[in-house]
């Protein structure tokens, strides 16, 4: 089953971060629904980054508090390190494409994921597997229609949009609700099932500039049916002018 979550999808593409943001430039009395899920699609796409960042999980069995580095190149690559706590430093994780590898420092061993574990938690937290490496796009797999805009007088000046996946597409949501700023930073995503009951939020929050480009610097995932659980994802550092190197996502890369 695939719980997929675009936002999420596209953080995860590049390697638990952000993105970069692309800066609107199109005033939004001019923009159409076409414009407004095209920048949606590519608001989180960038050629590479390398960020340094945080993340709290939050469950009714346990807390936990990691630090992690990540770097990739475009969305097909990523390399995850965890930094912290100290019993799990080291730990990589390894996307290329649609496949996943862990290597475990304490055993020195390189473990693929295989089909059937892709939906299961990444590193304890509300992030599976198949979040790394499933993709949708909000242009090309759902049905849309616009909810608000910021010019039809609604207090919040927001575009507010509503997607119902296209029968082929791959998600097991029944409908999605989108809210993004005049200048489509977004706000938060509300996944709901087929009938109609809010599962899941995924918020945006904490817009900070990075040498002049404004992105969200904390992601939250807040599952609806367990009340009191989520994950956090928060920026320390951005880096999206060092290239980053081909070789550096291999399984020998790994063991470095």
């Amino acid at each position: 089953m695939v719980e997929r979550r675009w936002w999420l999808g596209c953080v995860l593409a590049l390697g638990l971060g952000f993105g970069i943001p692309v800066q609107a430039e199109t005033p939004a009395s001019e923009v159409n629904i076409e414009d407004i899920l095209r920048k949606a699609d590519d608001l989180f796409r960038q050629d590479h980054s390398i960020v340094t960042m945080e993340m709290t999980v939050k469950t009714n069995r346990y807390e936990r508090n990691m630090k992690m580095k990540a770097m990739s190149l475009g969305t097909e690559k990523t390399m995850i390190t965890i930094l912290e706590p100290t019993k799990e430093a080291g730990t990589v994780t390894l996307k290329v494409d649609n496949n996943i590898w862990n290597y475990l420092p304490k055993v020195d061993r390189v473990m693929k994921v295989p089909a059937g574990m892709m939906g299961g938690s990444w590193m304890g937290s509300h992030v599976s597997n198949d979040d790394l490496v499933r993709e949708n796009r909000f242009s090309e797999d759902f049905d849309t229609k616009v909810i608000h805009t910021p010019t039809d007088g609604n207090p919040d000046k927001i575009y507010e949009i509503e997607l119902i996946p296209k029968e082929d597409t791959a998600v097991v949501w029944g409908k999605i609700v989108t809210r993004s700023r005049e200048d489509f930073l977004p706000l938060d995503v509300k996944y709901y099932d087929e009938d109609g009951t809010l599962k899941r939020i995924d918020k945006f929050e904490d817009i900070k500039e990075f040498n002049g480009v404004m992105l969200p610097t904390k992601f939250s995932v807040l599952p609806q049916d367990k009340e009191g659980e989520y994950t956090v994802m928060t920026y320390t550092s951005v880096d999206f002018e060092t290239p980053v190197d081909e070789k550096m996502f291999s399984l020998q890369a790994l063991r470095k």
